[in-house]
C-alpha cells in the first residue's frame, strides 16, 4: 500500500490545491503522474526543483513519476505569468539541452530500477511533431471552447487593459497543447495526475477537461505554492540571475553559499522543501535554531543536504574550505586547492590588479606589490608602515618588506592573493 503522498506535501508546505478526489486516488494503490519541464537551457535552475522535489515524493509514496521534457511546448512558450513571448527553440538545441535535464534529473529519480515505479523521461515532441495542424483543431480542438479558454486567469492576465502587449494566436493555444500532453500521457501510460506551480492550474484543468470529454476519463490536478522568499525578493535569483543545478553555469560553492544566505524564516520553509530530513528532525532542527539563531544551524543544514543532493559531497567539503577561507583560519595550501572558478567566486568584487609574468619570474618586491605597481595601498611610504606593523599577508600568510613574490606563490598559476588586515583583499592577476 502506497503512503499518503498529499499527507507529505501538507506538512511540507508543498500543497496548494488538489482536485477533489485526488488524495483517495492516490491511496487506491500505485498512480502515475508527471510534471512538466521546460527545456529552454541545458540545465534545470532552482525554480523547477519543487516540481523535482514533488516527484521524488510521489517516488517515495510508491507511485511511477513522469518527467515531460516540454519540446513542443518550449517551441511554443507558456502565457502563465509571463508578460512577453519567449524565443522558439530549434529540435537540435531541444535534444542537447533534453540530455543535460536528464543527467541532472536523474540525481533524484529513479529511472533505472527493476521496480514497477521506476521513473520515465518523456518528450512531448516525440507525439507532438507528426501532428497536423487540420489533425490537431479537428481531433482536439472542437471538444474545447473559447468561452473556455478565455476563463483562465493566464489568457485573461495577457489581454487585460494593464498588458502592454496582446496574445499571439500561438500562445492562446498552449493550453490545448499542454492539455493534449495529459490526454496523451492519459491513454498511453495510464497517466491520471499532472502536478506543477499553482500558476499550472488553468493548464492543468484543460487537460482534465480533455480527458473527460475525449478519453471518457477521469484525471486530477496537483499545484505547490510558487516558492517565495521573505522579504519579496524572486527566489532563485540573484544579481548574476538564475541559480542553476550546472556547476559551470553556478559553482558549487556559490550555490552552497546561495542557500547558507536564506533568512530564518525562509530557511524554516525551504529545510522542508527541499530536503528529505523527516518530520520529526526538522521540528527539532527548529526548536534548536530558535534557541540560538545566531549558530544559522537551519541555514547551514539546508544548504549542506541540498549542495549534496545536486553536486556532491566532495563538492559540499570544497565548498565550506573556499566559505573558511574569508571567514576562517587557511592557509595558502588551501587557497591553492581552489579551482579558478571558485577562487574568482570568493573574491568576486575584490580589487584586482595585472601584473606581468616577467616581473613575477624576477620576484616582485612587496613594496611594488602594495603600492608602486597595483594601487592597493596609497603610497609607497604606506605600504612600508603597514608591513613594518606586520599587517600584510600573501596568500594568508604574513610577510615582511624583504619578502618578494615568484611563481611558486602563485594560485592556479595565474593569481595572488594579498591582504591589509583582516579584511582588506587584493587580487594579482598575472598575464
Amino acid at each position: 500500500m502506497a503512503t499518503n503522498f498529499v499527507e507529505e506535501l501538507k506538512w511540507r508546505g508543498m500543497l496548494h490545491d488538489a482536485m477533489p478526489g485526488t488524495e483517495e486516488h492516490l491511496l487506491s494503490g500505485m498512480q502515475s503522474a508527471y510534471v512538466g519541464i521546460d527545456p529552454t537551457a541545458d540545465s534545470l535552475h532552482i525554480g523547477h526543483l519543487v516540481g523535482v522535489m514533488m516527484l521524488k515524493h510521489f517516488q517515495l509514496a510508491g507511485h511511477k513519476p513522469y518527467a515531460l521534457i516540454g519540446g513542443a511546448t518550449g517551441m511554443i512558450g507558456d502565457p502563465s505569468g509571463k508578460s512577453a513571448e519567449r524565443n522558439l527553440l530549434d529540435e537540435k538545441t531541444l535534444r542537447h539541452n533534453q540530455a543535460g535535464l536528464q543527467e541532472q534529473l536523474s540525481r533524484f529519480l529513479d529511472f533505472k530500477s527493476d521496480a514497477n515505479n521506476a521513473a520515465v523521461l518523456v518528450n512531448n515532441y516525440d507525439w507532438m511533431k507528426d501532428f497536423s495542424f487540420l489533425e490537431f483543431i479537428r481531433d482536439v480542438g472542437k471538444h474545447i471552447t473559447v468561452n473556455y479558454m478565455m476563463a483562465k486567469d493566464s489568457v485573461k492576465k495577457r489581454l487585460s487593459s494593464e498588458a502592454k502587449e496582446g496574445m499571439s494566436f500561438t500562445e492562446f493555444t498552449y493550453q490545448m497543447v499542454q492539455g493534449y500532453d495529459f490526454l496523451h500521457l492519459f491513454r498511453e501510460h495510464n497517466c491520471t495526475l499532472q502536478m506543477g506551480g499553482s500558476d499550472q492550474w488553468g493548464n492543468i484543468t484543460t487537460g482534465t477537461e480533455l480527458i473527460r470529454r475525449i478519453g471518457g476519463g477521469k484525471g486530477y490536478a496537483l499545484t505547490c505554492p510558487l516558492i517565495t522568499k521573505a522579504d519579496g525578493t524572486k527566489f532563485g535569483k540573484t544579481e548574476g540571475g538564475n541559480v542553476w543545478l550546472d556547476a559551470n553555469r553556478t559553482s558549487p560553492y556559490k550555490f552552497y553559499q546561495y542557500w547558507l544566505n536564506t533568512s530564518d524564516a525562509d530557511a524554516e520553509k525551504y529545510i522542508k522543501i527541499f530536503t528529505f530530513i523527516s518530520r520529526e528532525e526538522i521540528e527539532a532542527l527548529v526548536k534548536e535554531h530558535q534557541e540560538a539563531p545566531h549558530m544559522r544551524l537551519l541555514q547551514k543544514r539546508l544548504a549542506e543536504e541540498i549542495t549534496v543532493a545536486v553536486h556532491s559531497k566532495e563538492d559540499l567539503d570544497n565548498a565550506l574550505q573556499a566559505s573558511a577561507i574569508l571567514f576562517g583560519k587557511s592557509t595558502s595550501e588551501d587557497l591553492k586547492k581552489l579551482d579558478e572558478k571558485t577562487f574568482l567566486d570568493v573574491f568576486e568584487g575584490v580589487p584586482q590588479a595585472e601584473i606581468s609574468a616577467s616581473e613575477i619570474e624576477q620576484g616582485l618586491d612587496m613594496i611594488g606589490a602594495l603600492a608602486a605597481k597595483t594601487g592597493f595601498l596609497g603610497s609607497n611610504g604606506e605600504a612600508r608602515r603597514e608591513l613594518k606593523q606586520n599587517s600584510i599577508s600573501v596568500n594568508k600568510e604574513k610577510v615582511k618588506e624583504d619578502f618578494k613574490i615568484t611563481k611558486v606563490d602563485l594560485i592556479n598559476e595565474k593569481f595572488v592573493l594579498l591582504q591589509r588586515g583582516k579584511k582588506n583583499y587584493f587580487v594579482l592577476v598575472v598575464n
